[in-house]
């Protein structure tokens, strides 16, 4: 502050003095006043004790923590430490979306002796790649669906309108249709935005049951039924819990509510709206299964499921409990994982809070086969799934397919600039502002979804082909290794032991678990 000062003092004087001789000189107030302008209102303001003890100088700091994240993605990390994605898996999506050069030299990057490194047994015989089915699809639904759904094993992860643009979703659904993958709409319910391009749809409904609520907030099945007529909408799914944000309610603020938006999620515009971290449609696990089933019901027979990230154990041991005593199945189960993304999600919760999706896949389908009734019920694995080899070891782990996120805004030119949540997005693709928004053209970036996810399923077979595997469904977790120290290496079946058919029927959990409360 007293360097200011003297600047101040001693500048205005010289210029003063040389303006007396030099009239010219009187021009340099041009460069000078708004640096003390700068300075006096550094002074004055009392929020920020760094820019009142140094006034100009002190603002270099915010200005640096700004640009820190980019000078360090591009000149400090390495290829392999980014996060939340690796420049090597960021690449590799790059390359694929734009069908660039899709190789590298040189060999692995990967430390193969690092704790945590994982890879594939191949066969001494593979299968011949150019002969397998490019295209495995998984067929959802039920003995209770009348509608059932063939999906591809990787789709777009749930993403609403308004965290994305609409360019971004438009891009998107143009790209699943031209794929032929389903496109998950996200909580924020359906838009024009979501249909115009005519892909396949997932409706997901969360606990604010957004395009489907009453004034109160409540689940109103009129509405949920007329949408469901909608031929786009393939499936539904309930979301009870997402990975970055487990029992987290969102919060849409009246700034943000535009008419548009109000219209969508059928909420009165420029209010703040409240999504509860809870749903109030059912109460206990046998009421949710009753619940899945009147949807079903509702929607004229669709696949219905639900999504959610797993916490405490003894509570999804209470849904399978549920299904068995009501008879009532959701067609699918989409499991999260804690690393799963979103635009914003307090640190706590994105950081500290639910099962990683390794961990909860491998439970939700030991526990459905425990119970006897993996067979009536699909899973869908939702978490960081990037590559080829991620669709693998989650379909190991006993996924019968896949959602991404991220890497679909990747295809999208996600740059990964950490930004989401400030409506600065450089893309266009998680961002309102018109002018960001312009930089993402639809009908080039559809294309380029379309192209990352071909390249990525057919590398998943290859990779299949490569372990002799007549299709990517017959990989088992003896397949996959991880080192657990520098020289101990597990298969994932040691890591995750396969729990016997119907072996929970008579265990602990089926005589103590209530279905009539959580």
């Amino acid at each position: 502050m007293k360097g200011f000062i003297v600047f101040t003092v001693v500048s205005l004087a010289f210029i003063t003095c040389l303006g007396y001789f030099f009239p010219w000189t009187w021009w340099l107030l041009v460069l000078i006043l708004p640096l003390i302008i700068m300075g006096l209102i550094d002074i004055t303001q009392k929020k920020h004790a760094i820019m009142r003890n140094y006034p100009i100088v002190g603002r270099l700091r915010y200005f640096m923590e700004d640009i820190r994240p980019k000078i360090y993605q591009y000149f400090v990390e390495s290829d392999i430490d980014g996060s939340p994605v690796n420049r090597v898996d960021r690449s590799t999506i790059y390359q694929r979306a734009k069908r660039e050069l899709n190789s590298q030299p040189f060999g692995t990057q990967f430390n193969v002796y690092a704790e945590g490194y994982e890879w594939m047994a191949h066969s001494i015989q593979p299968r011949a790649f150019e002969k397998m089915n490019k295209d495995p699809r998984v067929l959802i639904g039920g003995n209770d669906c009348t509608q059932p759904y063939s999906a591809s094993i990787l789709n777009v992860s749930a993403m609403s309108y308004g965290s994305l643009s609409s360019n971004a979703v438009q891009a998107l659904n143009g790209g699943a249709k031209l794929g032929n993958f389903a496109h998950n709409t996200g909580e924020g319910g359906i838009s024009e935005h979501h249909l115009t391009q005519g892909g396949d749809i997932i409706w997901q409904i969360g606990t604010g049951y957004f395009g489907c609520r009453t004034a109160e907030g409540n689940f109103d099945e009129k509405l949920f039924s007329e949408k469901c007529a909608i031929p786009q909408i393939k499936m539904i799914e309930l979301k009870i819990s997402q990975g970055a944000k487990p029992g987290h309610g969102g919060i849409l603020p009246a700034s943000k509510n535009t008419p548009e938006i109000a219209a969508i999620r059928h909420v009165q515009p420029h209010t703040t709206v409240a999504s509860p971290p809870y749903h109030t449609a059912f109460n206990t696990p046998r009421q949710m299964m009753q619940f899945i089933t009147r949807m079903r019901q509702l929607s004229g027979g669709k696949p219905v499921g639900f999504k959610l990230c797993i916490g405490q154990k003894r509570e999804f041991h209470a849904i399978c409990k549920a299904m068995l005593e009501t008879g009532c199945y959701p067609d699918f189960i989409t499991v999260d994982g804690g690393e799963g993304g979103t635009g914003a999600a307090p640190p706590e919760f994105s950081n500290s809070v639910g099962m990683p999706l390794m961990d909860a896949l491998a439970f939700v389908h030991d526990t459905l086969t425990g119970y006897n009734i993996r067979n009536k019920v699909k899973v869908i694995a939702s978490g960081k799934i990037l590559t080829g080899f991620h669709i693998l070891r989650a379909l190991a782990l006993g996924a019968d397919a896949c959602n991404s996120a991220r890497a679909m805004m990747m295809a999208l030119g996600c740059i990964q600039a950490l930004v989401c949540n400030t409506n600065r997005c450089p893309t266009g693709v998680a961002t309102q502002d018109k002018w960001l928004m312009a930089g993402l053209v639809i009908d080039d970036k559809k294309h380029r979804v379309s192209n990352y996810h071909q390249d990525t399923i057919e590398s998943a077979i290859e990779l299949a082909a490569a372990a002799g595997l007549e299709t990517p469904h017959h990989i088992t977790r003896s397949h996959i290794s991880r080192r657990v120290f520098m020289n101990q290496v597990k298969t994932f079946e040691e890591i995750y032991p396969s729990t016997p058919a119907g072996s929970l029927l008579t265990g602990q959990e089926m005589e103590t678990v209530s279905i009539d409360a959580w």
